[in-house]
C-alpha cells in the first residue's frame, strides 16, 4: 500500500510501472519513450528484470544527433548505456536519499529489491515529498 500521505521511505513514493528499456532497443526507440514518459533517463533490463545499465538523454542526443547528419542506422542502447549505475532500495530513508541528492547525482534512481527493478524515484518525487513532510 502507497503511503502517500506521510511519506518516509522511497518505497512509499516511487514510480511502480516506471519506462523501462532492452539492451536491444534502438536509440531511436528509447528517445521516443524518454519523451513519451517525460524522463531524463531510463533503466535498461534484461528479460528477468533485472538491472543492467542505465541510459540518460544526454548520453545518446550526440550519437542520435550523428545518426541524422550522416543517415546512419540508429545505434542499440547496450552500445552506449552505462554498466555502473546508482539505484537505491525501497527502504531508504527519503531524507538520506534526499541528501545524497546535493550533489552531482542522477535526477532518477532506479529502485531495485532482490536485484530486480521494481520502480523509479526522482529527483521531483524526493522534492514533493519533503514538502509533504514539512506541512506535518
Amino acid at each position: 500500500m502507497i503511503n502517500r500521505t506521510n511519506p518516509n521511505i522511497v518505497r512509499d513514493i516511487m514510480s511502480r510501472d516506471c519506462y523501462r528499456v532492452s539492451p536491444d532497443a534502438s536509440v531511436t526507440t528509447l528517445a521516443k519513450g524518454l519523451a513519451l514518459h517525460r524522463l531524463p533517463g531510463a533503466p535498461v533490463v534484461d528479460a528477468s528484470d533485472r538491472l543492467i545499465g542505465f541510459i540518460s538523454e544526454q548520453d545518446v542526443m550526440g550519437r542520435v544527433l550523428d545518426s541524422i547528419y550522416h543517415d546512419d542506422e540508429a545505434p542499440l542502447v547496450r552500445e552506449m548505456m552505462r554498466h555502473e549505475v546508482l539505484s537505491v532500495s525501497p527502504n531508504k530513508s527519503i531524507t538520506d536519499l534526499a541528501q545524497e541528492m546535493l550533489g552531482p547525482k542522477p535526477k532518477i534512481y532506479p529502485v531495485v529489491e532482490q536485484q530486480r527493478l521494481i520502480g523509479i524515484v526522482t529527483r521531483r518525487d524526493i522534492l514533493i515529498a519533503l514538502l509533504s513532510m514539512r506541512r506535518h
